[in-house]
């Protein structure tokens, strides 16, 4: 009993102390919570502020460090991550030799080489560059399938082929620069524009857009890049085969001296099908002839009745050009071709100055 006494003396005294705290003035409340508050004076300012940065620093330095440990984490997975891309990239091109878009499209940011020419590294960009138009050729307009094992022997030329013109391509930019040898960007155009005047790729550039995705899977800028790579190794040979270049501007001068064209076609003319005929062409030569260069029909369209060219590079050869007769069926005309020497015989002494290695096995 005096147990339950004492517990509901203890219970009442709470309740009355509780009530008590209650029931204090605002005034009262605020006296005491002033006397909590410690006494700053000028002296004792530094150290107060010492007290409150050492509390504060037991939160500082703890988010501090977690935030050094979050970075450090993040910058070691993106590490992990870019080896592991890089191993997958690597093992895709030198394992499998994979032909996808997706490689390809790293392949043109992340220059992973194919071979190497001298101190001349070649990408595998450039090596798909050329494997995937050749393929999306035969896959569109010959409907082959690749992927199946019979188609496999074809593809593995394909792939030989894209490897011999992009190491060609190599040594033509160490001979251009050798040299001095350039391209510039009017002439890319102009030879686009012969091909559209002509018709050969369309006569704007929305069909010449929409022939080069349907033949080649190339945009018009793929195009321009492919343009300038013959264009560079023409000019090339054209700087280099200075013999075919003196015999055709002795042959003008004879020409304009008076000589008998037809007597110089027969003697010298390189196209055996026209030469023993004094050179001239087995047809009329219209606008769209597929059987001439695209660069003879723009220059004919040029000449009167009787006129003769100058020798006009055509990129595999030079042509000497006579217009005979113009009629509604077209233009009679006469021609005197040489040919420039191939490509291989100024890479073949190059090629020992600068060797190749190849970095896949196909």
């Amino acid at each position: 009993m005096k147990k339950k006494s004492k517990n509901k003396t203890i219970k009442f005294s709470f309740i009355k102390k509780y009530f008590k705290e209650r029931h204090k003035s605002s005034e009262q409340k605020l006296k005491e919570a002033l006397k909590e508050v410690p006494n700053i004076t000028n002296e004792t300012l530094t150290e107060h502020r010492e007290v409150v940065l050492s509390d504060a620093r037991k939160y500082i330095y703890p988010l501090s460090h977690s935030k050094r440990r979050l970075v450090r984490i993040s910058i070691g997975l993106l590490i992990v991550a870019v080896i592991l891309f890089l191993s997958f990239c690597i093992l895709d091109i030198y394992a499998f030799q994979s032909e996808s878009g997706f490689i390809y499209s790293v392949s043109d940011v992340i220059p992973f080489p194919v071979a190497k020419v001298g101190n001349y590294f070649i990408s595998y960009h450039s090596y798909l560059f050329e494997l995937r138009r050749n393929m999306h050729y035969y896959e569109s307009q010959q409907g082959i399938n690749f992927s199946l094992p019979t188609e496999r022997l074809q593809l593995a030329n394909l792939k030989n082929n894209a490897i011999k013109k992009v190491l060609t391509d190599a040594y033509v930019k160490i001979l251009a620069s050798k040299n001095n040898v350039d391209v510039t960007s009017a002439e890319v155009n102009n030879e686009i524009k012969i091909l559209q005047k002509e018709n050969k790729l369309g006569s704007s550039n929305a069909v010449l857009n929409s022939v080069l995705e349907d033949y080649w899977g190339w945009n018009i800028s793929d195009f321009k890049s492919e343009l300038k790579t013959e264009i560079l190794q023409q000019n090339v040979v054209a700087k280099l085969d200075t013999s075919t270049v003196d015999l055709a501007n002795s042959l003008y001068g004879q020409l304009i001296k008076g000589a008998n064209f037809a007597t110089l076609a027969d003697q010298y003319s390189q196209d055996k099908s026209t030469s023993s005929n004094g050179g001239q062409y087995p047809s009329a030569i219209t606008q769209n002839s597929s059987n001439v260069s695209p660069v003879v029909i723009n220059a004919l369209y040029g000449l009167k009745v009787g006129e003769i060219s100058r020798p006009i590079n055509t990129g595999y050869s030079l042509e000497i050009l006579k217009i005979d007769s113009i009629d509604s069926s077209g233009i009679t005309a006469s021609h005197i071709q040489l040919n420039f020497q191939p490509i291989s015989k100024y890479i073949r002494p190059l090629a020992r100055s600068y060797p190749k290695d190849v970095y896949l096995k196909i």
